[in-house]
């Protein structure tokens, strides 16, 4: 089982690693976007750059590198293993498929381990592995969102609803591993939110649309 396994967080960890919003950035505004707002490589930061279209991008980019990795996972463990998986070892290779991709987004080895928050490609992996669960959690993200126009409030609930959402959705056989995962991609999400956590709980936050001052 050990190759298996290595193929899948190998793979997984480099097409989440693949720094989408940099690229982008760079090719067509020629800037460094970590040189941009918060710093952040994800869609959210992409869109400071004042580049509708980049961020949009960014974000659905970040998604299907999450989806693919997923997708890509259990395959990999079918072909190294000569054979069909059952569902529960199928849940159990795109849980760590779903790990790894977001390892992968949050840090990256071509940017000296510094990436974005995981927000678009957690919901891709997620979107693969518990479809309805990550349609729900994406919801949740677009009420807040529209609430209260913060896009790290709205992440960081529709994060932390992800697995419960998952929970109460999710049908068939559910791996400890594969619930694990779904707890622990949400813990991360939310972490890498830290900054952004202070920031609402001072009451400086930015909203989404919201012009800083000259």
């Amino acid at each position: 089982m050990l190759l298996p396994i290595l193929l899948i967080v190998t793979a997984s960890y480099l097409l989440g690693s693949i720094p989408t919003g940099f690229l982008l950035v760079r090719i067509f505004l020629k800037r460094d976007v970590r040189t941009i707002g918060s710093g952040n490589i994800g869609a959210t930061n992409v869109l400071r750059s004042g580049n509708k279209a980049l961020g949009l991008v960014t974000f659905l980019l970040d998604m299907l590198k999450g989806c693919a990795a997923v997708w890509l996972g259990p395959i990999l463990a079918a072909v190294v293993l000569a054979g069909p998986l059952d569902l529960s070892m199928h849940r159990n290779a795109q849980a760590l498929a779903a790990l790894c991709a977001v390892l992968g987004h949050m840090f990256p080895v071509w940017l000296g381990f510094r990436g974005g928050k995981g927000v678009a490609t957690g919901f891709g992996v997620f979107l693969v592995a518990s479809t309805w669960a990550a349609l729900a959690a994406i919801g949740v993200f677009f009420l807040v969102l529209l609430l209260t126009r913060y896009v790290s409030l709205a992440s960081i609930l529709g994060s932390a609803g992800f697995p419960v959402f998952a929970w109460l959705l999710v049908t068939g056989p559910r791996p400890p591993f594969f619930i694990a995962v779904q707890f622990v991609v949400a813990g991360l999400v939310i972490a890498r939110h830290h900054q952004n956590i202070r920031r609402l709980l001072a009451g400086t936050e930015s909203k989404f649309g919201a012009k800083k001052p000259a």
